[in-house]
């Protein structure tokens, strides 16, 4: 994204709005300026409409630019994974697809999200922790399309110095080592430089409650309350 400064009047009005606070205001000058390297390309500034002089201009993203919007911009479909977000839909669709079943955990994390913006250096250094355990990356997933090495996590070197709104990693797991797995979510955690939310998915049988939260809490992971439950409506009889 660029700022018209022929026409910008420094009005101020969008700098609240940018969700990596990439725009800033240079006093001295008094010129509002987008920061590219914060800036994700989630055009967001560009689509709210709160720029009275409507200065704001659409950049021709080129490779490696690019992957920030097709991360960052939720109104952008992938074209590998054809639909729009940064993930799969699968782990919310379950009951459709069958993709997790007994005795394996699906695992996604987030990171970014809400409203830091990560960089592949972190997306990276999370994905080769996991990655010595032998999990089975989502090969439908964009930030798996972007890995040289689905063995180790190793992320294409041509994307590394780009930045984007958030970036999912999703896996599968045994449930056997989901306690390895997610100690070494929390160990990697304190080297990153940014947030993230660990969502974990499980077939549910007849337990009273699910597994998971066990495994989790042994973890030293205190699962939050709300979550989401496929009742099974789509599929009712699982061909496993």
């Amino acid at each position: 994204m660029k700022i018209d400064q022929d026409t910008c009047i420094a009005c101020k009005k969008c700098i609240p709005v940018c969700p990596v606070n990439a725009i800033l205001f240079e006093k001295s000058e008094k010129i509002v300026f987008i920061d590219d390297e914060q800036c994700v390309e989630c055009g967001v500034c560009y689509r709210i409409g709160v720029c009275p002089t409507d200065s704001f201009m659409e950049d021709e993203l080129v490779w490696p630019r690019s992957i920030r919007a097709g991360l960052s911009n939720p109104l952008l479909v992938d074209p590998r994974t054809r639909i729009p977000g940064r993930g799969t839909e699968e782990m919310k669709t379950n009951d459709i697809t069958g993709r997790f079943k007994p005795g394996y955990l699906g695992i996604a994390v987030e990171m970014g999200r809400p409203g830091t913006g990560a960089s592949f250096v972190d997306i990276e250094k999370v994905a080769q922790a996991i990655a010595k355990h032998g999990v089975a990356f989502c090969p439908e997933n964009p930030v798996t399309f972007l890995m040289t090495d689905k063995r180790t996590g190793k992320i294409n070197p041509e994307v590394m110095n780009e930045r984007v709104l958030s970036g999912i990693i999703e896996f599968e797991l045994p449930v056997e080592k989901a306690d390895a797995v997610l100690k070494e979510i929390i160990k990697v955690s304190d080297e990153i430089d940014t947030v993230f939310s660990l969502d974990v998915i499980s077939y549910v049988g007849d337990e009273e409650e699910p597994p998971m939260l066990e495994i989790m809490r042994q973890a030293g992971i205190s699962p939050s309350p709300n979550g989401k439950n496929n009742m099974g409506l789509g599929r009712p009889e699982y061909a496993f």
